[in-house]
């Protein structure tokens, strides 16, 4: 009977694997389309956002302390809230509350780093951000160049965009 049991076990645990590879899978394209989302918003406003979702998506928490079986900390609280089934929604928020408190405080530190860097590139005026001021059809009314490349009185009309 010894031997049905770890193959009992063995099962489970694949099964718990393949859940948690689904989950992870499925979670990334919550975070990929989320990303895009919030791709048009003010960086500082986009990056906590991003931070927050990740942190919601990716936080587990323990179900069955017995087996060390663990969940995603959000699906725990939800469930536990509509349904009213066990008494996990804390230990689920809690969880959330520390792997946020966690993951906020190095993003600060983070920002906290880049912030002077950036400012100090900004200052200095790299050679990408002076711009050359003028129009491109001053541009090519300068260029001295001889139309080698192209055949004679060809690409010389002007296409005006059709709406």
């Amino acid at each position: 009977m010894p031997a049905c049991r770890e193959i009992a076990m063995f099962e489970m645990t694949n099964e718990y694997s393949i859940a948690w590879a689904a989950y992870a899978i499925a979670a990334l394209g919550c975070l990929l389309v989320w990303f895009r989302m919030t791709r048009p918003l003010w960086r500082w406003l986009r990056e906590p956002l991003r931070l927050l979702v990740a942190v919601m998506l990716f936080t587990p928490t323990i179900v069955d302390p017995a087996k060390e079986l663990f969940a995603p900390a959000v699906a725990i609280t939800a469930l536990d809230l509509l349904f009213k089934v066990g008494n996990n929604v804390w230990r689920a928020v809690a969880d959330l509350a520390l792997y946020g408190l966690i993951a906020f405080a190095l993003y600060a530190l983070f920002v906290a780093v880049r912030w002077p860097l950036e400012r100090k590139r900004r200052q200095r005026g790299t050679p990408a951000s002076e711009a050359d001021d003028r129009t491109l059809r001053e541009r090519l009314e300068e260029e001295d160049e001889p139309d080698a490349y192209y055949p004679a009185d060809r690409y010389r009309a002007r296409t005006e965009p059709r709406l």
